[in-house]
């Protein structure tokens, strides 16, 4: 046994951790957790698709769908699932290039049994022959699902234009293609690979459970020692991500959502030996800099970015592909010589001025503030981040590596800096007007691969002094030292502090979580939000410039840890600020101030308006399950509304019809807010009586907005089919409570939670309809439902409503064949799921929040539902499917797509059909709250 090492923990963190190295090799980080009501396990194993054999692309993702389907143990193919789903658990995995990451969470009690089937994974799996063709057509249709998608689209470009050697240019997910043959053939291959590379002595694990760690660490040695080690030391080969000609070039891109962006990209090498000062951290906080002065800040007066982050990339054993992305306006795509020229020049600003301990240490003492007063997170994440970080830092470190910052080493930054020149750089070119030569394989992506024109070259290795262009001032913001009030709270939930007409204020002092921080989320309602679809628009419009218009001010403010975001809602906006307490208010002032001003330019006005109808007419080229999850709410809430009806109507809105949006929008306005956290009862009134006076002098007291919702009753089955340029057919089933009463909600959730991973096993494991599976519990304004989706390769909407009728009504046999035992574990695991334990200061903000929201004023919905469903027999849930959802003609929506492979099959019909979404919307009866 490894002798113990001391792991250094964050003095806000109530955990308690535990290394060590089992016989066979194994890495282990026990977690006891007292506090938590949920355990959570996960194997980080040092294999990924930079492993797959040449031969056999996607070979470690099919490995990793392999292992989910039986064991010698445990060798029913869907038994794992169905265990960890049953005692109120989720469980999920994914392949990377030098990593695949499994883990799970499950009711406390049910870990050493979750354990025993998890370990079986790496001990005995099975690799049944019957299941490899059908799970081959699983990965199939993870890889048809992302056919479409721009970001793997581009990805595939860039590994066609890296060094063909070095194992980024593999193709990663595998597909029918690749992984063709006679399944024993592709078994035998897939027992070798699984054989040869999954060893124990390159695998971490870590276990969540408030358990002893004396009692964790025999459950570990218990369940996992039987893990084979055969030392495994094969490397990665040691060539260069890039060959010589593939360096000073230009890449054209086309993608298929309408979007201008380059990323400016240099190639640096790993960077895991840097982890202790993190230089190219510090260099990224500079470059991403987006106040007065900066490159953005510069690129966007003169109209030519929109926006820009520092600092993304692939990165791996050998290589760091550093990414400046910037996001282009037509004229910065038209220009992009001085795009790129302005990049270099504030690259050599940071060189030359940049280089000063205080900039550094204002990063660094960021890190150490919210390393100091680090919030928790859930046990599921907390285990499947610490096992990754297993592999990347030493193990005293595994905790505080992520914020270790230990001083400005100039040695380290300046070769950082000496790679970011014009002669080690490459350049990404995405738009739709780019010229191309050539289709990338697997997404036949258009793209083309230049040199770079010499001259230019030269001209931007002499970089000049643009007089606009300046490094940051010290951030006022920053605070180094702030200490959480220890007063308690004089209530258990929130209560309202300050209330008058047409406003009200709910504040709660926190007393757990002992973090100096605070959550305000103020609404302000206003009949003009979404009244019609010109409303929406215009109030989408609204925000987007308002936060256009507070980058520059606020931006020191946002990288001090104090974040703002303001959202469209269906009654009006949110602004939600997070942060430490002590500078809170000064923030909230300076949005506010910013927010009455309104000095919209037209310049700003057409970049911002153009970018919002971007992103509108690219919501037609998201997957299909994704467009038709939007499509859900635009049906059924009166204020809601297509993105490519408010496209068509945002096309015509002036800056005049903006401002006159904003004062009508002010004219009458409710404020519901929330202050949560540090901050004492007597300070929340004095922020009511300012919020108040402020309201006073733009607005008049109003009612809350309605926020009306479509009620299905008495309508039958409706159809209504959504027009998606895809292979893929989709389709969402929905079916709504005709009332949002506790009962209600117990029942729409168990019968979610009974049937989730029997659907998505027989659907998506047995059937292969697809790779997007799933059931969900959906309340919408208040009122539960259920909904079940396909998104599929292979079959089109006919049969996809076939097949999800089939298994409705085949449930209720299946209900019956549950033992008691099983029954009373599946509530049981559903209890601990709905009354689970906040993990931080922002989750029960969230929390809080949203029960405001639903109008669950004593704060109690969630116990009253799990109280009901304690008490939900078998009887009441078979008696609920059989009268809500047995039949064809029961009262339900169904959305559909017909992807572009299934136009020769039996199309979805229907005399119930939705044709025309606004004449539906207006005589359809609704539910108002």
């Amino acid at each position: 046994m490894s002798k113990a090492i001391h792991i250094k923990t964050s003095p806000n963190d109530h955990r308690h951790y535990r290394h060590l190295t089992l016989k066979n090799g194994l890495s282990v980080l026990l977690v006891e957790d007292k506090h938590a009501t949920q355990s959570a396990a996960s194997m980080a194993v040092a294999v990924g698709h930079f492993d797959d054999p040449v031969e056999r692309p996607g070979m470690a993702h099919f490995l990793e769908h392999m292992l989910f389907l039986g064991t010698e143990k445990y060798p029913e193919s869907g038994e794992y699932s169905a265990f960890i789903n049953q005692h109120g658990g989720t469980n999920n995995a994914w392949t990377g290039t030098e990593q695949t990451n499994f883990f799970y969470s499950i009711n406390a009690e049910q870990f050493e049994a979750s354990l025993d089937r998890f370990s079986q994974f790496f001990i005995a799996p099975l690799f049944n022959i019957d299941l490899v063709d059908r799970e081959r057509h699983a990965i199939e249709s993870e890889f048809s699902m992302k056919l479409k998608d721009d970001v793997r689209r581009v990805y595939q470009v860039q590994k066609e234009t890296v060094n063909p050697a070095h194992p980024f240019s593999k193709f990663s997910v595998g597909n029918l293609k690749t992984l063709a043959g006679e399944e024993s053939g592709l078994r035998e291959e897939l027992l070798q690979f699984y054989q040869q590379k999954y060893s124990a002595n390159i695998m971490t694990l870590c276990l969540v459970a408030p358990m002893s760690l004396e009692q964790l660490e025999l459950l570990a040695k218990q369940y996992f020692s039987d893990i084979s080690d055969h030392v495994r030391s094969d490397k990665y080969p040691d060539v260069a991500l890039y060959l010589p000609e593939q360096l000073q070039a230009k890449i054209n891109i086309i993608p298929l959502k309408e979007q201008k962006r380059v990323a400016i990209t240099f190639a640096l090498p790993e960077l895991e030996r840097f982890y202790k000062h993190k230089p190219l951290t510090f260099i990224s906080h500079l470059l991403g800099y987006e106040g007065k002065g900066s490159l953005l800040s510069y690129l966007k007066e003169t109209g030519l970015a929109n926006n820009l982050s520092a600092g993304g990339g692939v990165n791996g054993y050998n290589f760091k592909d550093y990414n400046i992305s910037i996001q282009l306006t037509d004229r910065g795509l038209a220009d992009l010589d001085t795009v790129i020229s302005a990049t270099f020049e504030y690259i050599e600003l940071i060189k030359t001025q940049g280089l000063q301990p205080w900039r550094y240490d204002e990063r660094a003492a960021l890190l150490q503030v919210a390393f100091q007063y680090q919030e928790q997170v859930n046990a599921l994440d907390l285990a499947s981040h610490l096992s990754i970080n297993m592999h990347h830092y030493e193990i005293e470190d595994v905790i505080y590596g992520d914020y270790r910052m230990d001083g400005l080493n100039l040695e380290e930054t300046e070769l950082l800096l000496s790679l970011m020149t014009p002669a080690n750089m490459r350049i990404q070119l995405i738009a739709s007007e780019l010229s191309t030569n050539k289709k990338a394989a697997w997404y036949h992506s258009p793209y083309q691969i230049k040199a770079l024109n010499q001259q230019a070259i030269t001209r931007w290795s002499t970089p000049g002094n643009r007089p606009e262009l300046c490094l940051p001032d010290k951030n006022p913001f920053i605070i180094n030292e702030c200490i959480a009030r220890t007063d308690k709270s004089k209530h258990p939930v929130p209560t309202v502090v300050a209330q008058k007409a047409g406003y009200r204020i709910w504040h709660r002092k926190d007393d757990e979580f002992n973090v100096p921080k605070g959550h305000l989320y103020l609404s302000l309602d206003s009949a003009q939000a979404a009244a019609s679809p010109r409303h929406a628009a215009l109030t989408r419009l609204y925000v987007e410039m308002l936060l256009d218009y507070l980058t520059e001010c606020t931006y020191q403010a946002e990288v001090a840890g104090l974040s703002y975001h303001i959202y469209p809602h269906q009654g009006g906006i949110t602004l939600h600020l997070t942060g430490f307490t002590g500078k809170q208010e000064t923030l909230l002032e300076l949005v506010i101030s910013k927010a009455r001003e309104r000095n919209f330019t037209q310049s700003r006005f057409d970049l911002i308006k153009r970018q919002i109808l971007r992103a509108w007419y690219n919501h037609s080229q998201a997957k299909p399950i994704s467009q038709l999850f939007t499509s859900l709410t635009v049906t059924l809430q009166k204020r809601s509304f297509e993105p490519a009806r408010m496209a068509e109507i945002l096309e015509e809105i002036t800056l005049d019809d903006l401002h006159a949006h904003v004062k009508s929008f002010y004219e009458k306005i409710h404020l519901e807010g929330l202050v949560y956290g540090d901050w004492l009862e007597s300070e929340t009134k004095v922020l009511g009586d300012r919020l108040e006076r402020i309201l006073s002098l733009v607005t008049t007291p109003s009612q809350e907005s309605s926020r009306e919702l479509i009620d299905l009753s008495n309508k039958g089955s409706l159809l209504r089919e959504i027009p998606v340029s895809h292979p893929d057919s989709s389709i969402i089933v929905y079916y709504q409570s005709d009332v949002t009463t506790p009962e209600t909600m117990a029942l729409f959730s168990l019968l979610n939670h009974t049937m989730s991973s029997t659907f998505f096993h027989e659907l998506r494991t047995q059937r292969q309809l697809g790779y997007m599976v799933g059931t969900g519990y959906l309340p919408l304004n208040r009122y539960p439902g259920i909904i079940f989706y396909i998104q599929s390769p292979t079959c089109g909407p006919q049969l996809l409503l076939e097949a999800i009728d089939e298994f409705i009504a085949d449930f209720a046999y299946a209900v019956l064949q549950i033992t008691n035992e099983q029954w009373e574990a599946t509530k049981h695991g559903l209890v601990n799921q709905v009354l689970v334990q906040d993990s931080s200061l922002k989750v029960r903000s969230q929390r809080y929040w949203s029960s405001i929201g639903n109008k669950d004023t004593q704060f109690n919905q969630r116990e009253m539902v799990a109280e009901q469903i304690k008490q939900l027999t078998r009887a009441d849930l078979i008696k609920f499917i059989m009268q809500k959802m047995r039949t064809k003609y029961c009262d339900r929506l169904v959305l559909f797509s017909t992807g572009d492979a299934h136009h020769d099959q039996a199309p979805l019909e229907s005399d119930k059909m939705i044709t025309d979404l606004r004449a539906f919307k207006q005589a359809a009866p609704q539910f108002d709250y």
